[in-house]
């Protein structure tokens, strides 16, 4: 069965950055030209997603007006001739069918997934976290590597990566059973384990394409840690009914949730963008002594 919809959680407060967040989603904060959101959208509808459903917080319609249409800034931009800027506009309602859930507690992402069931349906679907911007201009989009390895391998696909051994407590860590290329099925999940204790520097990343089994699992998953219904718990459940398999993927991942890696994500978007020549000049220009 084909992967044709997508889910992205945004319903969260955004806490490391306010002020900034206090009256937008995280999610709309700007990544050059375009808020975090956007990316990930595109990367969906670049994968061959069908449909895109976004999991918001009651109140907060930020996300809401940015996919819609907006006539008057259209008849604005028309009457000024600026043609360009009014396709870029348009294009923005045009990524496919883009449907709301509004989440009205705050209960974690599993919780934020499980909104979105009577969308999903019975298929198979990819969750796309809009703060790991995953960038790879040169081959396919990451959540559409994951959906290749879904078709052959027909398990639920999470996107891994390996990260330094001293950074593994900040990450959901695999336990590989079996590695082949860039395929590695999982034994188990462990979530932030101590450098110790950690069975691999296998990280879990921000992209999942999960069998509609996840939704009965999560049904039954107990609130874990702050009181939230944790995905890695529902995951490592469904690992004892079915394969899961973790996927080393092609490209570069920027934690846009942090203020760190906001900034380094700014960066590599402005390095891809149609001022490169202007901002690597502009950046050689600066004096970065201490």
């Amino acid at each position: 069965m084909r992967v044709r919809k997508a889910v992205l959680p945004a319903a969260g407060f955004g806490t490391r950055f306010l002020p900034a967040t206090k009256a937008i989603p995280k999610e709309m904060m700007p990544l050059v030209d375009r808020p975090i959101i956007q990316y990930a959208v595109e990367e969906a509808a670049a994968s061959g997603i069908e449909q895109i459903i976004i999991v918001i917080a009651t109140g907060r319609s930020a996300i809401e007006d940015h996919f819609d249409s907006n006539a008057s800034l259209e008849r604005w931009l028309e009457e000024r001739g600026d043609i360009d800027m009014l396709r870029t506009i348009r294009r923005i309602s045009e990524f496919g069918t883009v449907a709301f859930v509004h989440q009205r507690e705050q209960l974690g992402l599993g919780h934020a997934v499980l909104m979105a069931k009577d969308l999903v349906g019975d298929e198979p679907f990819a969750v796309i976290l809009s703060d790991d911007v995953m960038l790879n201009p040169s081959g396919e989009p990451v959540t559409r590597q994951l959906i290749d390895a879904h078709v052959t391998h027909r398990g639920s696909v999470i996107a891994v990566q390996r990260v330094d051994r001293q950074d593994v407590t900040r990450y959901g860590i695999l336990d590989p059973l079996h590695e082949e290329g860039r395929l590695v099925e999982i034994r188990n999940l462990v979530e932030k384990p101590s450098v110790e204790d950690a069975p691999s520097d296998l990280a879990v990343l921000g992209r999942y394409v999960l069998t509609p089994k996840i939704f009965d699992v999560l049904e039954q998953t107990s609130r874990g840690a702050g009181g939230e219904i944790q995905l890695t718990d529902a995951i490592r459940t469904l690992i004892g009914e079915q394969p899961v398999f973790g996927y080393q993927f092609e490209g570069t991942r920027h934690d846009a949730g942090t203020r760190l890696g906001w900034l380094k994500a700014n960066v590599a978007v402005a390095l891809e963008s149609e001022d490169a020549d202007e901002f690597r000049a502009y950046i050689r220009g600066l004096d970065l002594r201490d």
